[in-house]
């Protein structure tokens, strides 16, 4: 507890000590028989009991402050109490105006329906039980035999350990030549199998040399002589027509071009004079590059004749990056975006998908035209399948699609096949088609793509171009087909001669194993003896550990089924526990119902009392303040006492000093002091100075005696200085005291 004292003058001397301490001097002096030792003694027993004093009523403070906080934490606990007390009235006064006997009688119904809750609850808990017994006992037998499994498993690998050993033991027992034989017998039947693999696969490559050679035979008969005679020659009236239509696109132009054109009699017409060679008759991939190429070449020479008919000078281009081009576009924006360009009837389909062709256009970073023919749909005997097509098939499919697109293309697209055929620098109205390469493609539904692009140096599609010499390209293929094939053959005479000589090592390394197995047979029955014994090892401890595993399968599903049974069970638990804590609840409801009258009278009088003990601690409270302020009242007098009684032991000391050992005058000069410390209100510190001065003149003057002549002046020295002292002492208890504050 922080307590500040009062404030007052601490460096002016209070009336009674100065009054006393000059009367003490003034008796000294006149009686010399009272010594300053005397005097001194007097002062300082009266600052000893007035420290007393002050620690008593600082002990007395301290008292009755611990009572007031006391008193001040009982009014704070009853107020909280009377709150208490007031809610619980008025919770029972609500549970009296509800204490109806519906309410009652609903109420008991309730908790006998809860009730019955609870039993199904508890028999639900009791069932549950019963399940997790019966899992446990599961589990325990799954664990039993899972334990007897690992130590049949841990019992099967020590045998296979001391198989192996023995294993072991016997093998080291056969002679160094013995084992090297056996290593040389090994790696010469490793190296005749690997050589009888390298012969097969030889083999292969030879057999698929042949058929290449023999595809790119078929090539070298058929291709040449039908690209020149498969040709397409348009009549003068035709051409003339077609460049009147295109010239300028009216009705009448195109009437005009459609009679030339005779329609699609003349495309059957054409289509009858492909000629069909059975050396054509080859199942081919379309996107083998091979295929590739020929289809290309194949339909650019049958345009660039057409253009040739036509006047034009500027030839289309064929190239493997077309073609790489063309493949790739079909499947991404018609393969795989499910696109069907003519549909299942040729009248259902989505026709040509533009976003693709623009988007692929932004990607090459150059101009794309695009025809399409009905392909592989268009045989006399059926459609033919991606799977099942030859190159005939392939063939006439570009040369059909090109008859069609010259003489069949009225009606909706207003012969613009034609157009794209026969314009220069542009297709359709588009610039920027001044290097057109064609390339080929056919989608999974067997149509026929033909992609016309502008290649750049930038886009690279016109490199890898293709020589349109059709006998000079097949025979190039032909030819490199053929030195495929003979180096096929070459290397399978190698694995052969490889083979031999491999086979020839196997021989003689189990040679030189069976001399030495006739003159060791002792070790090699013990060797064999030993891996019999392995094997069987082996084979047991596969069957324990099969066995292993199955029983902590079963051990796992045990304690899984466990775990959900126990889940079970702690949520029926639960379910019981909610249960019972609604009929509690239910109960208790009743209860307070029931006996409202009772309850109501409880909380009224506790209340009551309540209120009671909250009056008594405020009482308490007061009185234990009264007691507070006045223990501070006498705490502040004892202090002042206590203070006055310090200054007075420190005036009785410096006149002693003063009176011991001065003259006459030197009193008279002490006496001026004190009168000069009244006139002037000097502090105390003042009047020390002056007696240490006088103090000085003592030793000036030590051995004088006071003469007797002067008692009566140093007297009335010391009664002014008395004066003074009580003037002062007026202005000092005029001042107010202030209490003493925590």
């Amino acid at each position: 507890m922080n307590k500040k004292k009062m404030i007052r003058l601490t460096a002016l001397v209070g009336v009674a000590t100065a009054t006393g301490v000059v009367a003490e001097a003034n008796q000294a002096h006149a009686a010399t028989t009272t010594t300053t030792e005397t005097t001194n003694q007097t002062t300082n027993a009266s600052v000893e009991s007035t420290q007393a004093a002050v620690d008593a009523a600082q002990s007395t403070f301290d008292t009755a402050q611990t009572s007031v906080d006391s008193a001040q934490a009982n009014v704070t606990s009853a107020s909280n109490n009377v709150t208490s007390a007031s809610a619980a009235l008025s919770s029972a006064i609500a549970n009296k105006e509800a204490a109806t006997s519906e309410n009652i009688a609903s109420a008991t119904s309730a908790v006998s329906s809860q009730a019955v809750v609870v039993a199904s609850a508890s028999q639900a808990v009791s069932e549950q039980a019963g399940v997790v017994s019966a899992a446990a006992s599961v589990q325990a037998s799954a664990q039993a035999e899972a334990t007897s499994a690992s130590a049949s498993l841990s019992s099967s690998s020590a045998n296979v350990a001391s198989a192996t050993s023995a294993l072991s033991a016997a093998e080291a027992a056969l002679t160094s030549d013995q084992s090297t034989a056996a290593n040389n017998l090994s790696a010469a039947e490793s190296a005749a199998s690997s050589a009888s693999a390298a012969v097969s696969s030889d083999q292969a490559a030879v057999d698929n040399a042949q058929a290449a050679v023999a595809s790119a035979q078929a090539i070298v008969d058929a291709v040449a002589e039908v690209q020149s005679s498969d040709v397409i020659n348009m009549s003068v009236a035709y051409i003339t027509a077609l460049k009147n239509y295109l010239a300028n696109p009216s009705s009448a132009n195109a009437a005009a071009l459609q009679e030339v054109a005779k329609g699609a009699d003349y495309v059957k017409e054409l289509q009858q004079k492909f000629k069909s060679d059975a050396s054509l008759d080859v199942v081919v991939d379309p996107s083998d590059p091979t295929v590739q190429e020929a289809l290309s070449v194949y339909a650019v020479n049958l345009i660039n004749h057409l253009r040739n008919q036509y006047g034009l000078t500027t030839a289309f281009g064929a190239s493997a990056n077309a073609n790489v081009a063309a493949i790739d576009f079909v499947k991404k924006y018609y393969d795989d975006e499910d696109w069907n360009i003519f549909g299942t009837t040729g009248s259902d389909g989505k026709g040509h998908n533009k976003n693709g062709l623009d988007a692929y256009a932004d990607q090459l970073n150059t101009s794309i035209a695009e025809d399409a023919g009905s392909g592989l749909t268009t045989w006399v005997n059926g459609k033919a399948t991606m799977a099942t097509t030859t190159l005939h098939n392939l063939l006439y499919a570009v040369y059909s699609d090109i008859a069609t697109m010259l003489f069949d293309d009225g009606g909706t697209n207003n012969w613009s096949h034609a157009q794209s055929i026969f314009e220069d620098g542009t297709i359709l109205g588009t610039d920027g088609f001044n290097n057109v390469y064609l390339g080929v493609a056919f989608d999974k539904y067997g149509y026929a793509h033909y992609e016309l692009y502008n290649a750049t140096e930038g886009n690279h599609l016109g490199n890898n171009a293709y020589s349109l010499d059709v006998q000079t390209a097949a025979q190039a293929l032909l030819t490199n087909a053929q030195a495929s094939l003979a180096s096929a053959k070459a290397s399978l005479q190698r694995m052969t001669t490889n083979l031999m000589v491999a086979k020839a090592a196997v021989v003689a390394a189990q040679n030189q194993l069976a001399a030495l197995e006739n003159s060791s047979a002792n070790d090699l029955v013990a060797v064999t003896k030993a891996r019999t014994q392995l094997v069987s090892a082996e084979t047991s401890y596969q069957t324990a550990l099969a066995t292993y595993k199955q029983k902590e399968e079963a051990l796992k599903k045990a304690g899984d089924n466990l775990a959900a049974a126990q889940a079970s069970l702690e949520a029926a638990q639960a379910t019981l526990a909610t249960a019972k804590a609604k009929l509690a609840e239910l109960e208790e409801t009743v209860a307070n119902l029931t006996n409202a009258d009772q309850l109501l009278a409880a909380a009224q009088a506790a209340y009551e009392q309540a209120v009671a003990n909250l009056t008594t601690a405020t009482e308490n409270l007061g009185a234990a303040q009264v007691d507070l302020a006045k223990a501070e009242s006498q705490l502040a007098l004892a202090e002042d006492t206590a203070e006055q009684a310090k200054v007075r032991a420190a005036i009785a000391a410096q006149v002693d000093q003063q009176l011991n050992g001065s003259t006459a005058n030197d009193r008279q000069s002490a006496g001026q002091d004190a009168t000069s410390l009244k006139t002037n209100g000097r502090a105390l510190t003042a009047t020390v100075a002056t007696a240490s001065a006088a103090k000085q003149k003592q030793g000036a003057n030590q051995g004088r005696l006071p003469q007797t002549g002067n008692d009566d002046q140093e007297a009335s020295t010391m009664a002014l200085v008395g004066l003074g002292m009580l003037g002062m002492a007026t202005g000092l208890y005029g001042y107010k005291k202030k209490k003493l504050t925590k």
